[in-house]
C-alpha cells in the first residue's frame, strides 16, 4: 500500500506556558488526540497515535479519509483561537494491507513462550508474529 501523509497540529492552548506541554489533533481524524511535554515528544506520540487509530479503523473495515494538505482550512470542530501557538506537520502513514490466514508449525515450548510474550505485550499471537517478522525484515534491510 502507498504511504499517505496526514496533517497533525501540535498546539498549546491560550494561557499555557512551556511547562504545560503540547496537545496534538488530527484534522482528518476527529477524536484522535495525543500530547507530549515538548513539541518533539508530542509529534513522536502523534505518530504512534495515528498508527493505532488507522490500524483500528482498518480492522473495523472503515474507510480512511483522504489526507488534507498542510495549508487546508481547519474543519469546523477546530478553532484557530484555541491554538495560538501551534506547529503543523504532515506525518507519514502506511495503512496496513489486507490480512491473510496462514498455518505455522513450531515446537510447543516455543509456541508457549511466544504466547506468554504476546500476552505481556497486550497483543495476539498473530500480531506478535507479524511484528517479529516486520522487525526482522527491517533489520535485514538495514544490514543489506
Amino acid at each position: 500500500m502507498t504511504v499517505r501523509f496526514y496533517r497533525a497540529i501540535a498546539y498549546q492552548a491560550p494561557g499555557d506556558g512551556p511547562a504545560d506541554g503540547w496537545d496534538v489533533v488530527f484534522p482528518d481524524f476527529p477524536g484522535c488526540v495525543t500530547q507530549g511535554d515538548t513539541v518533539q515528544h508530542a509529534m513522536e506520540h502523534a505518530i504512534e497515535a495515528l498508527t493505532l487509530h488507522v490500524e483500528g479503523m482498518v480492522a473495523e473495515g472503515l474507510a480512511l479519509p483522504p489526507s488534507s494538505p498542510l495549508n487546508a482550512p481547519l474543519p469546523e470542530w477546530l478553532s484557530e483561537s484555541d491554538m495560538p501557538t501551534r506547529v503543523d506537520a504532515l506525518l507519514p502513514m502506511e495503512p496496513p494491507g489486507k490480512t491473510a490466514r496462514l498455518s505455522v508449525t513450531m515446537e510447543q515450548a516455543l509456541l508457549d513462550r511466544m504466547d506468554a510474550a504476546a500476552r505481556r505485550e497486550g497483543t495476539t499471537r498473530s500480531g506478535y508474529l507479524a511484528r517479529a517478522v516486520q522487525e526482522k525484515l527491517q533489520r535485514s534491510h538495514e544490514v543489506a
